[in-house]
């Protein structure tokens, strides 16, 4: 007697079980554990810093109070006040609060290495909850925060730890800047569909360009935008000939606006702007 056939198929599918493993959800325009935005890059020397300055710049344009933070340096210069990094100095200078340099960055190492081998070496290891509660104090007063990473997304801090972890910490909208040149699309769609599997906001991305016309940036852009399920905040244009100015420009954008907007401290005396901060996020769909 032939068996049936649909018999057999309903036992196989009975004896066979299929764990899926879901990534966790993600935040939509939830609560922040404060004001700001964590900037983090596809990769060392992207242009992080320099994207992190023109965000303040646009924030303290619109009258914003200012505060901005390096968590980890690796980098350092010894100064009789201490170690101190050339990224986080700048981004200390152009917030319009003072804090002390502790506060701005308070994991700091010498050689210009990966954080866990720097950590690693001088026995000192990156601590998250001091850098979680440096930075409850540093922006306390503040209306919009920059905190800006290290390297890239899933750069290692410690054996078991990386800046994503820091970033879920923080519970702060992130957003990636691209370095526009080749070899950029997989770099960014990986460090997208990392982000996109933490417990976090996913705020937009800034395209660098680092390459010149030859290198086809627009290209690329568009092959992002595309296969991005998030805002472009901004274009900032070739830079070989330019300076810090180009980023202020990039970021006058109304995108850019709105982003600061939404995620900072809303003000009663900062009148129809603070408004904007209560819609969705840039780009999130409405319906």
């Amino acid at each position: 007697m032939e068996a049936d056939p649909q018999s057999a198929q309903r036992r196989c599918c009975a004896a066979t079980t299929v764990t899926v493993t879901r990534p966790p959800r993600r935040r939509e325009g939830g609560a922040i554990s404060g004001p700001g935005v964590f900037v983090t890059g596809t990769d060392t020397g992207v242009g992080k810093t320099q994207v992190c300055l023109g965000l303040l710049s646009a924030a303290n344009a619109l009258g914003y109070r200012t505060a901005a933070m390096k968590p980890v340096s690796a980098g350092c210069t010894l100064t009789p006040q201490g170690l101190r990094n050339a990224d986080a100095l700048s981004l200390q200078r152009e917030a319009t609060l003072e804090r002390p340099y502790e506060l701005v960055n308070p994991v700091a190492y010498a050689p210009p290495i990966a954080p866990h081998i720097a950590a690693a070496e001088s026995k000192r290891p990156v601590d998250l909850r001091r850098i979680q509660s440096a930075y409850s104090r540093l922006r306390r007063g503040a209306d919009f925060c920059v905190v800006e990473g290290a390297g890239g997304w899933l750069v290692p801090l410690g054996p078991r730890t990386s800046l994503a972890d820091l970033a879920e910490r923080l519970a702060l909208p992130v957003v990636l800047v691209v370095g526009v040149r080749l070899g950029c699309l997989n770099h960014a769609l990986l460090s997208v569909e990392s982000i996109r599997r933490r417990d976090v906001v996913f705020a937009g991305w800034v395209a660098n360009v680092l390459v010149a016309e030859e290198g086809r940036p627009q290209a690329n852009i568009d092959a992002l935008r595309t296969r991005i399920d998030a805002p472009l905040l901004a274009r900032v244009p070739y830079h070989c000939r330019g300076g810090p100015s180009i980023y202020r420009d990039a970021f006058e954008g109304s995108l850019v606006r709105r982003l600061i907007q939404r995620s900072s401290t809303p003000r009663a005396d900062r009148g129809a702007a603070v408004s904007a901060s209560t819609g969705d996020w840039p780009g999130k769909s409405t319906n």
